[in-house]
């Protein structure tokens, strides 16, 4: 009888292990280079849209400036030729 039981609780041990062991022998073995290439991808994404959203603010205050110096520029002309 003790050593059903000590098998039992060896096999149940060693299957514990597996069930927790597993996925992360599959993530190390399968995912992570993937993982870690989509990581740096969406790091070059974040990258290039704030490089795109500063140089959209120095556009639009080279445009104020642009306009401070021409009053007339951007703006629909007010005279009416009838």
């Amino acid at each position: 009888m003790r050593r059903h039981a000590f098998w039992g609780g060896l096999f149940k041990f060693i299957l514990y292990a597996a069930f927790l062991l597993a996925p992360i022998w599959f993530y190390y073995t399968y995912l992570h280079g993937t993982v870690q290439q989509t990581l740096k991808t969406m790091e070059q994404i974040q990258g290039a849209g704030s490089n795109a959203q500063v140089q959209l603010s120095n556009f639009q205050e080279l445009m104020k400036q642009l306009e401070s110096k021409i009053p007339s520029f951007m703006r629909p002309s007010t005279s009416t030729n009838q």
